[in-house]
Formats: C-alpha cells, sequence, structure tokens
C-alpha cells in the first residue's frame, strides 16, 4: 500500500510554508508533514503544530521552544522540540524524513540544505539565496550523494517540467518570465519616491515583504537567472528574461530548432509545491486549470535594463561566479532591509548592490566558510555607506 511522503517544512509560517501547508491539507495520501519550523511567528508555529502533530519542532530561541513544550504538553506522543541553527539541523536531517522542503528566506537555510544531502534526503528548494550563494556546492553535494534537487518556485519548477527528458546540446537559451513589478511603467524621475507600502504591492503574487521589494526592483529575476545556471548547468549567457504581466507562462525553453515549450498555470504556489512533493509522478491536486478563452491575451515586453539594472548586475556576478553571487545576494538583502526601515530610497537598493559589487574582490573557488565570510562582508560594506551618507 502506497504511504504519503514524509516532509519536514523549513519556513512553515511563511507564505512557502503556508502553501505547502494547504497542498498536505489537499493531498494527506501525498504528503505527510513530519516536522516544521518557524522563527517570527510562534503561535502559528503552535496552530501548525496542533493541526499536523509534526515528530519534530524547532524555533529561533529557547523561550520559543518552552512555550511549544509547553503547548505540547497533552500531545501524545509529545513532538521534540528544539531551537537555532541546531535545531534546523535536526529537522533536516530527521531520521524518517523523506524530503526537506527548504523555504527560508537567506542564508540560514543553506547548512540545513548541504546536512539534508549528506543524510541522504531529497531537496524541494524555494529559497533562491542558497543557489544564488553556494550552488556548486549544493549541487555537486547533491550528485555525490545521489540526490535530487526540485525547485519549487514557479519559474524553475516551470523550466524543470520543459525541460525534462531533454538533451541540453538541444537548448539554445532558457527564458524566466518576468511580471515586471509595480513599476514597470513607471518614469526614472518617480523611482526616487518609492516607499515601501507602493513598492510591496505586487501586480500578481502574494509573498513575504523580502521578494515582494526584490520583485519591484528585479532582483528577483537576477537571482533566478543565477539560480537556473547552477540547478540546471547552462551558462549565465544563455539565461535571458522577459517580462510578462499577466504571469501565466512562469518559463520557457528555446530549442536550436526555434521551438518553444513553456509551462503555463495560474498563479499559485501550491502547484509547483504539489509537483515536487509527488514528483515524478502528475495527479490531480487543488489547483483549478487554466482557461485560456477567458484570459484572452498574453502579452510580453523587453526588461528596461535603463531604469532596473539589477539583471545586469546579476548576469556579471553570476558570470564571474566565486563569491559574487553571494556579495550581490548579501548586498541586495540588506539594502532592502534599509529601505523597508525607510532609511534608504528605492534607487539606492541597486546603488548600494553595484557599489559593494565594485569594492569586494571575489574568490574564484570558495569554501564555504569564505562564502558566508563574503556574505558578511557584504552586508557590513552596505551598512558603511548608509552610515557614510
Amino acid at each position: 500500500m502506497f504511504s504519503p511522503r514524509r516532509v519536514v517544512v523549513l519556513g512553515s509560517t511563511g507564505s512557502i510554508g503556508e502553501s505547502a501547508a494547504k497542498v498536505a491539507r489537499a493531498l494527506p495520501d501525498q504528503m505527510k508533514i513530519v516536522g516544521i519550523s518557524g522563527y517570527h511567528n510562534l503561535p502559528r508555529l503552535i496552530e501548525l503544530t496542533q493541526e499536523f502533530r509534526p515528530s519534530a519542532i524547532s524555533t529561533k530561541e529557547k523561550t520559543d521552544a518552552d512555550l511549544l513544550i509547553e503547548s505540547c504538553a497533552t500531545t501524545s506522543p509529545a513532538p521534540l522540540v528544539v531551537h537555532g541553527e541546531e535545531g534546523l539541523l535536526t529537522l533536516a536531517t530527521l531520521p524518517e524524513a523523506e524530503l526537506i522542503v527548504i523555504a527560508i528566506v537567506g542564508i540560514t537555510g543553506l547548512k540545513p540544505a548541504l546536512a539534508a544531502l549528506k543524510a541522504g534526503k531529497n531537496l524541494a528548494i524555494a529559497s533562491k539565496e542558497i543557489l544564488v550563494m553556494a550552488g556548486h556546492e549544493v549541487m555537486t553535494t547533491a550528485q555525490r550523494y545521489k540526490r535530487q534537487v526540485l525547485p519549487i518556485d514557479s519559474e524553475h519548477n516551470a523550466l524543470f517540467q520543459c525541460l525534462e527528458g531533454r538533451d541540453p546540446v538541444t537548448v539554445r537559451r532558457l527564458i524566466l518570465t518576468c511580471s515586471g513589478g509595480p513599476f514597470r511603467k513607471a518614469e526614472a524621475s518617480h523611482l526616487a519616491h518609492v516607499t515601501p507600502s507602493m513598492a510591496l504591492r505586487h501586480p500578481t503574487w502574494n509573498m513575504g515583504s523580502k521578494i515582494t521589494i526584490d520583485s519591484a526592483t528585479l532582483f528577483n529575476k537576477g537571482l533566478e537567472m543565477i539560480e537556473a545556471h547552477h540547478l540546471f548547468g547552462f551558462p549565465m549567457e544563455k539565461i535571458d528574461v522577459v517580462i510578462h504581466p499577466e504571469s501565466i507562462i512562469h518559463s520557457m525553453v528555446e530549442f536550436v530548432d526555434g521551438s518553444l515549450l513553456a509551462q503555463m498555470s495560474r498563479n499559485d504556489m501550491m502547484l509547483p509545491i504539489q509537483s515536487a512533493i509527488t514528483y515524478p509522478q502528475r495527479i490531480a491536486g487543488p489547483c483549478a486549470p487554466l482557461n485560456l478563452a477567458e484570459i484572452g491575451a498574453l502579452h510580453f515586453e523587453k526588461p528596461r535594463h535603463d531604469l532596473f539594472p539589477a539583471l545586469q548586475l546579476a548576469r556579471e556576478a553570476g558570470t564571474r561566479g566565486g563569491t559574487m553571487p553571494a556579495i550581490l545576494n548579501a548586498a541586495n538583502e540588506k539594502a532592502v532591509e534599509l529601505f523597508l526601515e525607510e532609511k534608504i530610497s528605492f534607487p539606492s537598493i541597486w546603488n548600494y548592490v553595484a557599489t559593494v559589487m565594485q569594492q569586494l574582490p571575489s574568490i574564484p573557488t570558495p569554501t564555504l566558510e569564505e562564502i558566508i565570510e563574503a556574505d558578511h562582508a557584504a552586508r557590513n560594506a552596505v551598512l558603511q555607506l548608509y552610515k557614510r551618507g
């Protein structure tokens, strides 16, 4: 008899984690959540614990862990409650888990991802920063331990589907689609007056604040270019971006004969998550199909590189390799943090990133420790730029 795939969700209280929970509710015969982590929303973590009764839970602080233990006092069997970095590593290597969903923003998910692969777990990655910073390390570790890395962000899951079974030599280029964000038609003079509340209004997706700002600057798509480079092994010059405001086509693959394969679906993160959970099978799920007659028309535009240099900066970082992608990612994260705190302007995000990329050297073949050091150095460099005004 078939048993559901046993899944750990790192980042269960975020937008991707909540979508994963929806899939688990809709497909209980396919997915059983055996471990969850959450750092910033303890009440929601307690609710998810009570609903899914995982065997292990991790949170950020010991005080939160104590509250979780108290909330589970009447639960039998009582779950293992852990905290901090060691807690994430415990969940990533949980003996009964088959698949680890990495839905943590930033560098925090890197060590758990590598630990999971070394423990014989497959990965479903939504946290693009992991592959941007240490894509070579992650993919070589997966190959060494004969594990799968399944993308669950919509664009890379789309590429994964379009590329499956295809000979790489027949591929001319990968094309990531991009909504263009809320300012794709804006004048340059308008961007200096953009506030966080304005930038947080994404036209087609409901996401966390950091990724929503990245979508407005197009850094999100730039990071995805580097992610695609590592996931699928194509050079940066074979990875392009096209603006597609409707976000119905999630990515495309162009072949040497001129054919173009596209993956289309509704804007619902449950579908790529379901795709990873049930891979290599396709089953009926909670996502409604498209009605192309109702949609009527799809539109495409070239990115405005003059106004939004993030794509070019990402292409440069990905081409240079080494620690430069980690520098790009960390500088952007820190600049976005300052913007959300209303300390810097919207254009300062990419200006700070460009300056830090010029300031810091790139180590060609870094160790994991050197990648983490480059991350810290880039964040500090952005902070120093801000302090200098």
